[in-house]
C-alpha cells in the first residue's frame, strides 16, 4: 500500500517483537498484552523465523490457562467434564488426603485447650466463627495473589508493599469483624469477657490470614511449585490453626 520509491527501512518495524519457540503459552499472552499486538513472529535458537501467532491464538491459549488456574486452586488439576469417575475420584483424592491430614492438625490443637473448653463450653460454639473468618479472609488475598503473580505484576520491587498493604487490610477487617461480632456474642450471651476474647482473636486471625495469603504462594513459586496448585490447602491450614489457636489461646489466658 506504499508507493513504489519508499525504501523498505523507512517501514519496516526495526524492533520487531519476536517470540521464542520455547516461550511458556502464560509468557506469549502476557507479551501480546504488553505490547498490544495482534501478531508476532516466532523464532527458534538461533533467531531464524520459523512460524506466526496471532491473536485469535492467544484468545484461546489465555482463556486455558485461566480456566486450569481455576481448577488447579480448587484442588481438581486438569479434570475435564468427559473423564470417568474413576480417573476424577483419582486426581481429587491427594489433596483431599492431604486436607484430612491438615484438619487431623486443626483438631489436635483444639485438643491442647480441652480444659479451657470445659471451663466455657461456649468456647466450642464460637470458636469455627473464627476459623471461617479467617480461612475467607486468607482465600480472598490467594486469588488475588496468584492473579498478579500469573500477570507478573508482583514483582520484588512491590513485594514489601504488598506485604505492608494486606497488614493493614487485615487490621481493618479485624477490627471491624471483632466490633461485629463482639456486639452479637454480647446481645447473644450476655458476657463481656467472651466479646473480649472474640474480638482479639478475630483481629489476630484476620491479619495472619492476611499475611499467609500472599507470603504462601509467593514462597511456592519460589521453590518451583505452582502457587495455583499448592496454596489452598496451606492457606485453608494455616489460618483453621491460627484461628483455634488464638480463640482458645486468648480464652485460656483470660480464664
Amino acid at each position: 500500500r506504499t508507493s513504489r520509491d519508499l525504501k523498505m527501512n523507512s517501514i519496516m518495524r526495526e524492533m520487531p517483537v519476536l517470540i521464542s519457540v520455547n516461550m511458556d503459552k502464560e509468557e506469549v499472552g502476557l507479551t501480546f498484552e504488553n505490547y498490544n499486538l495482534v501478531s508476532a513472529g516466532v523464532v527458534n535458537k538461533d533467531n531464524k523465523l520459523i512460524g506466526m501467532i496471532t491473536g485469535d491464538d492467544v484468545v484461546t491459549v489465555v482463556q486455558e490457562e485461566a480456566e486450569e488456574d481455576a481448577l488447579r486452586l480448587a484442588g481438581v488439576g486438569d479434570e475435564e467434564i468427559t473423564d470417568t469417575v474413576i480417573i476424577k475420584t483419582k486426581r481429587r483424592f491427594n489433596w483431599l488426603l492431604l486436607n484430612l491430614f491438615t484438619a487431623f492438625l486443626a483438631t489436635y490443637c483444639i485438643s491442647l485447650f480441652g480444659a479451657t473448653i470445659e471451663q466455657m463450653v461456649v468456647l466450642a460454639f464460637l470458636m469455627p466463627i473464627v476459623a471461617s473468618m479467617g480461612g475467607n479472609a486468607g482465600m480472598q488475598t490467594l486469588a488475588v495473589t496468584i492473579r498478579t503473580l500469573a500477570t507478573n505484576d508482583l514483582t520484588k520491587n512491590n513485594f514489601n508493599q504488598n506485604i505492608i498493604k494486606e497488614f493493614n487490610i487485615g487490621v481493618l477487617n479485624g477490627i471491624i469483624f471483632a466490633i461485629i461480632s463482639s456486639f452479637i456474642v454480647q446481645v447473644w450471651f450476655n458476657d463481656s469477657l467472651l466479646s473480649l476474647i472474640i474480638s482479639i482473636s478475630m483481629i489476630i486471625t484476620m491479619i495472619v490470614a492476611g499475611l499467609f495469603g500472599i507470603v504462601v504462594p509467593v514462597t511456592l513459586k519460589k521453590l518451583k511449585i505452582d502457587p495455583a496448585i499448592a496454596s489452598s490447602v496451606f492457606v485453608t491450614t494455616i489460618t483453621d490453626v491460627i484461628g483455634f489457636v488464638s480463640f482458645l489461646g486468648v480464652g485460656a489466658y483470660y480464664l
